[in-house]
């Protein structure tokens, strides 16, 4: 009985040493930047483009959820590489038997070692102790142990096809990287637009209340003007009009300005009830970078076409895998055993001790068996196949490069002339409200030129968030976003 309550705490404590080593590996990650905390007590929370961005690599669901996916990933690899780690089993029997002439207990403990090298060679090492007390026979002891090898010398055999599994798994491990990264920087930018959106609303809203302020003024001008006899009542009309106008453009930009909170909220996984304010400077200098850098630049960062590489080459190792599994198994094979017996009989206790051992070939032709030859022609054609599919991601990375460049110089340009046309339109508009006060212009050519104005303020705002989000999606393509925001994985 001693031995039995040793035997159960023995593995009792091996379970938990190794569930503690798995459960203690499910903490995942957690990107990072340079920053500030920022607090969020406060009654409305002031937002910078920066404190959006930290928020949401501390809180957006699906970062989290890739995090905690690197978590399972990461395992993976770790028993990928633990392919030529000795495994021991541990296998314990114990039970009881009873029958009408005798009573017996019977005990077992039989640990099994196995040990895969890099060459294909197979090793096993196993020893059973049995202990069986009979109420009549009395006690019977047997112990041995037994040792074999396996070394194959087609199929299997050789450290590329060995060392296969581990060396995808290393691979797979890169890309599962590399998907990270895209995830991180696909959320970012998305952040990023999405704040951009709510700066937008906000300036919308500031643009839609001054025009609004402008046509009470202008509404206050005409109803001075009426009394002083210098305007027909019913020219008033007009402007009432443009007014009401203008407090329903209002009321417009204030749902999509709400409708945008609510959104960027839901990036940040903050609650939706929260107050924010988007306090970032709306502001925008050129960048300078040729198509070359650019291009440059994707080639060595940019996730998707990495991604496609390595699956290329995960698709030769798969073939080289396939082609082998089309040999003969021929294997060098040999072992040896010891037994050792101890039991009682007339003149006491006696014990037996024997050995033997073997040596040989061992082979296997298997005859008439396509499964093999498939193996190798789905490999290799998904191997051409990835081939072509890097051809294609070299020449799509090549295409939305050139498109993101070019589209932050059109869009660079498109902002400075919508500058100019707004001064313009400004300058236009002071003008014709300085002639309607000496009566020199109309209400109608007043309220055109305010439309005009407010027209190319939304268009120069328009451009503006448009370029800043053109390079935004430059640094997506290029492979650079975290860099850009001085993002760490701390993968």
């Amino acid at each position: 009985m001693i031995e039995h309550k040793r035997f159960s705490i023995l593995l009792g404590l091996l379970w938990t040493l190794s569930a503690s080593t798995v459960f203690a590996a499910l903490t995942p990650s957690q990107a990072s930047m340079p920053g500030i905390p920022v607090s969020l007590r406060a009654e409305t929370i002031n937002l910078t483009l920066a404190d959006a961005v930290y928020l949401g690599l501390r809180s957006n669901r699906s970062i989290r959820s890739a995090y905690l996916e690197r978590v399972a990933q990461k395992f993976d690899l770790r028993v990928a590489e633990d392919l030529f780690t000795p495994k021991l089993v541990l296998r314990g029997d114990y039970r009881g038997e009873r029958s009408e002439s005798d009573g017996s207990r019977y005990r077992q403990l039989s640990p099994t070692t196995t040990l895969l090298g890099e060459f294909g060679t197979r090793l096993s090492l196993s020893w059973a102790n049995q202990l069986t007390d009979s109420n009549n026979d009395g006690r019977t002891r047997s112990d041995g142990a037994t040792f074999t090898l396996i070394q194959p010398l087609l199929r299997g055999a050789g450290v590329e096809v060995t060392t296969a599994p581990m060396r995808s798994a290393r691979l797979s491990e890169l890309t599962n990287r590399l998907a990270l990264k895209a995830t991180v920087a696909q959320t970012v930018t998305q952040i990023i637009t999405s704040y951009r959106d709510v700066l937008r609303a906000q300036e919308q809203l500031r643009i839609a209340t001054e025009a609004l302020s402008r046509s009470q003024q202008l509404l206050d001008v005409n109803r001075a003007m009426i009394t002083a006899g210098r305007m027909a009542e019913f020219e008033i009309v007009q402007t009432e009009a443009d007014y009401a106008t203008q407090e329903l453009g209002v009321q417009e930009a204030q749902n999509q300005l709400d409708a945008y909170r609510l959104e960027l909220l839901q990036l940040l996984a903050l609650g939706l009830e929260s107050r924010i304010q988007a306090v970032e400077t709306l502001d925008a200098t050129p960048v300078q970078l040729s198509r070359v850098q650019a291009l440059d630049t994707a080639l060595e960062q940019q996730p998707a076409y990495l991604g496609q590489l390595i699956a290329h080459e995960q698709a030769g190792i798969n073939l080289a895998v396939a082609r082998n599994n089309q040999l003969w198994d021929v294997s060098l094979v040999g072992g040896a055993s010891q037994v050792s017996d101890r039991y009682p009989d007339r003149e006491g206790r006696r014990s037996d001790r024997r050995w033997e051992g073997y040596a040989g070939v061992q082979v296997e032709i298997p005859i008439g068996d396509l499964n093999r030859r498939q193996e190798v022609v789905r490999a290799q054609v998904n191997l051409e196949n990835q081939g072509i599919e890097a051809v294609e991601a070299r020449q799509t990375l090549e295409r939305d490069v050139t498109n993101a460049v070019r589209t932050v110089g059109t869009r660079w340009r498109q902002y400075e002339i919508s500058l100019r046309a707004r001064d313009l339109s400004r300058r236009k508009l002071d003008i014709e409200r300085q002639k309607l006060q000496v009566g020199r212009s109309s209400n109608f050519q007043v309220i055109s030129y305010e439309t005009d104005f407010r027209n190319a303020q939304n268009t120069s705002l328009d451009a503006l968030i448009a370029y800043l989000n053109a390079r935004t999606l430059l640094d997506q393509a290029l492979g650079t976003t975290l860099s850009s925001w001085d993002i760490a994985l701390n993968d």
